[in-house]
């Protein structure tokens, strides 16, 4: 499980002392530090204020010990809640991940007393030592001492009987933490919206109330959703809405249940919408001793099946029928009214058994495989690393025949054997319906376990969508929980017995792993009956079935690092929070108890807890794997035999004992890291590209401006010669009047025009006089005549066009003009009286006959 995230590390060092310091180790928490100062009465401790950073909601604390993690030898703080036992350092006043483990993730735990070996004089003065073996269902065997008759491990052993064992349903954590911000739909709801996926029939949204009360249909040319057990009446373990063959009737589903073990009939999980071809699961058939029992119903049910072949193709699919038992195995069934089918009573079939071993032959087999690891890995259990054994120098014993020993055992314990034989038949099974188009039904004895394991692990490789985090969710949660796998039993999690509210408690002794190597450092005793710690995980339904398929998609993203989503972290935090219990998803054995007890409404959902952790880190969590690329896998995966050897799944079985080399994944890590700055890189390079747009953009805006600037410059330019040219025209006008003219360079537009005194009339006076000497016989007089704006049009009361007729020659006696197309009564000229065609003037001559005298 993740450790909370607003823990701070510091959260102990201001509390207050919970241990005097006769309680305390001396030195650094080091072995040999074990010889403890006696005490009688063991210390009351509040629980320290700084530890409550590091709960969860409605975590809460039990008991606690004072004590040393044997496999770290580390000395710390051990505090039981009510969902996990919980291990604080003394040193770094942080939690050791490997010290801390969920009750339920425990599958065992025992007192052990031990004595140093040591020569006959010393014997009765070397105390012994007193410790708590705790071994988990995550692959980890961890050991905690402490001080003899302190009462530091009775207090710590008895809060773990009250806690990891709760005697109700209720009481488990999960109900006390409630479902808090983790809820989300109904499982039946999410189980048909697969479904209708399957048939490729997206368009169509049933209510959520049509779904859950049952009354909701749907199908295609093929198979069809079906309500019978919407009350779980005809098959308990199996879910509320079946894919059922379209061409079956629901009496005759009813009568074919009979002849299946528990009522589990054969049933569609996977089609293919495209080809008809299924994958179909069921439990074994009652045929009795003799083999000769038979059903019709049974029959008809298994044939349709077999649709027509598509794409022009004539003739039915062939049906394989695959017991996942030994054959022995399903032959000794018969002597219990079970078996397996004959070929020739099913309509084009053939059986194949794989020979995968039963849930006692796993459970056995993981045993084995946790011993090995504990006892050869660098965090051992008894306190010494396999490296520093033997004067500490050497490997696991020195020579090469110890080392290829410890490779021995791991061999002897059976598990990658049977991940490949699980690896294999999937694959199997996989091509039969990518290859061939058929059919395949696939069943053991009551078709829970290893038909579960074969079937979703098919479907994976036949189907994208189940490699993607949402796809693989649809998956567990159709195979897996809806078709009944008992996770309670298999998981160690409880049964529901009677009233259905009680967890059972069952016995069964723990013995310290033996191994050659540990005897070097002291014997270990042999439990007394007192000290037995009472147990569910050693009775005859525990199994690791579900740890062992989420083994065997890790070897698939192994082989196919391209092909899925997720990567490897996210299938440790998934397998995390199933064994935890912290979430309801996976509490009873099926989805009607769940149902009975209202667990999705009372309990927080896993997948709304792994989305809001995703959802914290976006692209670039740890949960996404950062080599999938849909497009280089769009189809089944069918991988051949010889890529079917497993190896141990690092993150998962070597992160407690060796977790430097669990960190197979350094590899990816290193690649996120790099990812992680290529995306600062690319922000980076996001941000100045901006820049420079803003910048190009800024830049086109003032050349547009320059532009506008440009244009109106040269709009001027031409006005001014324009206005240059009517001056020079104005000037050749007067002048050809027989008159001189000055413009002034002033702002005023002064205009003064010279000409004989003699032609102007008496009755005009000129708006300035040069007068020389007062004498009024000057040949020459200077006019000058400022032009000034006036809106006023009217002739007779504009002196302005008075001065103009008065020194125009080309007025007429009637009032008109001589001049061609004048325009002398208008305003919009700088000179009025002078406005006129300047074309039609230049080709005037100045001896026209307009010019002379009548």
């Amino acid at each position: 499980m993740a450790m909370p995230r607003n823990r701070r590390t510091t959260s102990l060092r201001d509390s207050d002392s919970r241990l005097g310091e006769s309680d305390k180790i001396d030195g650094a928490g080091s072995w040999d530090a074990i010889e403890w100062t006696k005490i009688d009465q063991p210390v009351s401790r509040p629980v320290p204020h700084g530890l409550s950073d590091f709960l969860y909601e409605a975590e809460e604390v039990i008991g606690e010990g004072y004590g040393v993690l044997v496999n770290t030898d580390e000395a710390g703080t051990l505090f039981v809640t009510n969902f996990r036992l919980l291990f604080l350092s003394e040193g770094s006043r942080d939690i050791i991940a490997l010290g801390t483990i969920p009750l339920a993730t425990i599958e065992k735990f025992s007192k052990i007393v031990t004595k140093q070996q040591s020569g006959p004089r010393q014997s009765d003065k070397i105390p012994s030592r007193r410790l708590l073996q705790i071994v988990g269902k995550d692959m980890r065997i961890i050991i905690f001492a402490f001080r003899p008759r302190t009462k530091q491990r009775r207090a710590v052993f008895e809060a773990l009987l009250r806690c990891a064992r709760p005697p109700r349903l209720w009481d488990l954590y999960t109900f006390s933490s409630g479902p808090s911000r983790f809820s989300n739909t109904s499982p039946r709801v999410r189980l048909v919206n697969e479904y209708i996926r399957l048939l490729g029939m997206e368009s169509h949204t049933p209510s959520v109330t049509s779904i859950e009360d049952g009354s909701f249909t749907l199908s295609n040319d093929w198979w069809r959703i079906s309500d019978i057990n919407a009350n779980y009446d005809m098959c308990p373990t199996y879910p509320s809405s079946l894919l059922l063959p379209k061409s079956i009737r629901d009496e005759d589903v009813l009568q074919a249940c009979k002849f299946r073990a528990r009522c589990r009939l054969p049933t569609i999980s996977w089609c293919d919408a495209r080809t008809g071809a299924v994958l179909a699961r069921s439990s074994q058939p009652l045929v009795g001793l003799m083999m000769n029992m038979r059903s019709n119903a049974d029959e008809n049910l298994v044939g349709a099946l077999c649709t027509q072949l598509s794409g022009g193709k004539t003739g039915r699919r062939k049906l394989y029928i695959a017991d996942a038992r030994p054959r022995k195995n399903a032959l000794a069934n018969g002597a219990m009214g079970g078996g397996s089918e004959s070929s020739s009573n099913y309509f084009q079939s053939e059986i194949v058994f794989f020979g995968i071993d039963n849930i006692h032959a796993m459970r056995e087999s993981l045993v084995r495989l946790r011993d090995y690891l504990d006892t050869h890995g660098t965090k051992s259990s008894d306190g010494m690393s396999s490296f520093l054994r033997n004067g500490g120098w050497t490997w696991g014993g020195g020579n090469l025949s110890s080392m290829s020993a410890s490779v021995s055992t791991l061999g002897d314990s059976g598990w990658l054997i049977h991940i490949q034989n699980v690896l294999a038949g999937s694959a199997w099974i996989a091509a039969r319906v990518a290859i061939e188009s058929a059919s395949v039904l696939v069943h053991c004895s009551d078709g829970w376990d290893r038909t579960t394991q074969l079937v979703a692990l098919a479907s994976l490789l036949l189907d994208p969508y189940y490699r993607t985090i949402k796809g693989f969710q649809a998956l567990v949660e159709k195979d897996w929980l809806a078709f009944g796998h008992p996770f309670s039993d298999r998981a160690g999690m409880g049964s529901l017995s009677g009233s259905g509210s009680e967890l059972p408690r069952q016995s069964s002794s723990t013995n310290f792993p033996s191994s050659p190597m540990r005897q070097t450092t002291g014997s270990f005793s042999s439990q007394s009956p007192a000290s037995t710690q009472t147990q569910t995980q050693t009775s005859n339904n525990y199994s690791p079935i579900f740890l062992q398929w989420v083994d065997c998609v890790s070897q698939l993203l192994r082989m196919y690092p391209f092909a899925f989503e997720f990567s490897s972290v996210f299938l440790v935090d998934f397998l995390d929070c199933m064994l935890s219990c912290r979430f309801g998803n996976f509490l009873c054995n099926n989805e009607k108890e769940r149902e009975q007890f209202g667990v999705s409404e009372a309990c927080g959902c896993m997948w709304m807890y792994l989305d809001d952790l995703r959802a914290s880190g976006g692209n670039s969590h740890v949960h996404y794997n950062l080599f999938y690329d849909p497009s280089k896998h769009n189809g089944p995966l069918l991988p051949p035999a010889a890529a079917l050897a497993p190896t141990l799944w690092p993150q998962f079985h070597l992160r407690w004992a060796c977790p430097s080399e669990a960190q197979a994944g350094e590899v990816e890590a290193q690649c996120r890291n790099m990812v992680e700055k290529i995306s600062e890189l690319q922000k980076a390079k996001d941000v100045a590209e901006r820049k420079a747009r803003e910048a190009i953009a800024s830049m086109e805006a003032v050349k547009a401006e320059i532009r506008n600037e440009k244009q109106v410059s040269s709009s001027a330019m031409n006005l001014a010669r324009k206005a240059n040219r009517e001056n020079d025209m104005i000037k050749r006008a007067i002048q050809s009047l027989g008159c001189r003219i000055h413009v002034s360079g002033n702002d005023d537009c002064t205009i003064d025009i010279e000409t004989n005194v003699a032609d102007i009339p008496q009755r005009i006076t000129s708006s300035s006089m040069r007068e020389t000497g007062g004498s009024e016989e000057k040949t020459d007089m200077p006019i000058s005549v400022t032009i000034t704006a006036d809106n006023n049009n009217d002739v007779s009361e504009n002196p302005i066009l008075r001065v103009c007729e008065s020194l125009c020659p080309q007025r007429t006696r009637e009032g008109g003009c001589k001049w061609p197309d004048a325009g002398c009564a208008q305003l919009e000229s700088q000179f009025v009286g002078l406005r006129a065609n300047y074309d039609a003037f230049d080709r005037l001559s100045i001896y026209d006959s307009y010019f002379q005298p009548k």
